[in-house]
């Protein structure tokens, strides 16, 4: 089971509104802490793997409850 430390609700938000959110929320957070973020835009699945690549954090996880779309990432 892995501990959420802080969660961002982006629902209704489209691209690249979740992702600043996250890039945000993660900027006030400690190396190691995980961070939730649920969102309504199909693209952010491809979109928090591609930032996960290019700011060195972890996706730990990816998944989609009926139409909404649930991204893990720890601060690196």
């Amino acid at each position: 089971m892995i501990l959420i430390q802080k969660e961002l609700d982006t629902r209704g938000l489209n691209c690249p509104l979740p992702i600043l959110k996250a890039k945000k929320a993660l900027a006030d957070m400690v190396s190691g802490d995980v961070l939730k973020v649920v969102s309504t835009d199909p693209g952010s699945m491809r979109d928090f793997q591609a930032f996960a690549k290019q700011t060195g954090n972890e996706l730990v996880g990816q998944s989609t409850e009926a139409d909404e779309f649930v991204h893990l990432l720890r601060r690196r």
